[in-house]
C-alpha cells in the first residue's frame, strides 16, 4: 500500500504500525465490553474513557500499572475516541447488536493491529473441524518475521492470537483449538461493508473485502444480513438485479464525506 493510500486511511482511524498488542494481549474483548457498558454517554471522550479506567477502576484491575498498560492497549486496539471514524462506527452498531459484538471488535482491531492481521489468512485457510495448533502458528509468524520474536514472545504472540479468534468465534476449545465458524449478525456485516466502504471500494465488490472475509460468511447470507440491517434504518443497501449500493448516512460526519470524495 503506497504512503498516500496509508495517510488517507489513517484519518478513519486505520493504523499501520509495525507490530500490535497481541505480543502482550488478546483483543481485550471483556475489557472493552465493560468499559463500553459503564461509560454509555453518547457524547463519551477518549478522557472518559481514560479516566473510567486510571481512576474509577471500571474494568478492576490490581495497580496503577496495570490500569495504565490496559488502557493503553485498547487504545492501540480500538482508538476510543468518538471523533475517529471507526471507533464511532463501531460503537454505533455496539449498542445496537449485541450478539454482533466479538465481530465487531475484532474487525476494530484487526483494522488497527498488524500482527492481527498477518494472523488472519493462517486461521481462515484451515476449514470448519480442523485443529489449529499454537506451534504451527509459530512457524507461520517466523517465516513472515525471520528472527524477529524470540522463542517466548513468539509462544505468547501464538497464544494471545489463538484466544482473540476464539473470542471472535472462529475457533473454539481451550488446550486444543479447533476451526470453527464466526456468527455474522447485521451490525457486524454492517460494519465489515462500513470499513471496506471507507478503503473506496463499491457495489458488490464490498462483500468480498478482507473485512467482509472476517464475517466468515457466504456473501448471500451477507447480503440478506446487509439487507436486514437496512430494514432497521442502519444503513441504505439497494439491489436491482446484480447491481448494488450500500450507503452510510448515519455514520459519517461531512468532513469524512470529503475525505471520501477526495480519494475518488
Amino acid at each position: 500500500m503506497d504512503q498516500l493510500k496509508i495517510n488517507t486511511l489513517s484519518r478513519f482511524g486505520f493504523y499501520f504500525k509495525k507490530g500490535g498488542v497481541h505480543t502482550a494481549r488478546t483483543m481485550m474483548l471483556e475489557d472493552l465490553k465493560l468499559l463500553l457498558s459503564y461509560v454509555n454517554s453518547p457524547d463519551t471522550s477518549k478522557n472518559d474513557y481514560l479516566k473510567a479506567i486510571e481512576e474509577d477502576n471500571c474494568l478492576g484491575k490490581r495497580s496503577g500499572r496495570t490500569k495504565k498498560l490496559t488502557a493503553e492497549h485498547l487504545v492501540e486496539l480500538y482508538s476510543l475516541d468518538t471523533s475517529i471514524t471507526i471507533f464511532r462506527a463501531m460503537k454505533y452498531f455496539w449498542e445496537r447488536d449485541t450478539d454482533g459484538q466479538p465481530l465487531l471488535a475484532l474487525i476494530c482491531a484487526y483494522s488497527r493491529d498488524a500482527l492481527l492481521r498477518m494472523s488472519a489468512p493462517f486461521i481462515m485457510q484451515h476449514k470448519k473441524g480442523e485443529t489449529v495448533n499454537r506451534e504451527t502458528l509459530e512457524v507461520y509468524i517466523e517465516k513472515k518475521f525471520p528472527d524477529r520474536f524470540s522463542k517466548a514472545t513468539l509462544k505468547s504472540l501464538a497464544q494471545n492470537l489463538n484466544s482473540t479468534w476464539t473470542k471472535s468465534g472462529h475457533l473454539i476449545g481451550r488446550a486444543k483449538k479447533v476451526r470453527s465458524r464466526a456468527s455474522a449478525t447485521p451490525g457486524s456485516v454492517s460494519y465489515a461493508l462500513f470499513l471496506g466502504y471507507l478503503t473506496g471500494v463499491r457495489g458488490e465488490e464490498l462483500f468480498r473485502t478482507e473485512y467482509a472475509c472476517l464475517l466468515d460468511c457466504p456473501i448471500d447470507r451477507s447480503i440478506e444480513l446487509a439487507e436486514e440491517a437496512s430494514r432497521r434504518g442502519w444503513i441504505v443497501f439497494k439491489r436491482i438485479g446484480d447491481v448494488m449500493e450500500v450507503l452510510f448516512p448515519n455514520l459519517l460526519t461531512e468532513q469524512e464525506r470529503e475525505w471520501i470524495r477526495e480519494q475518488n
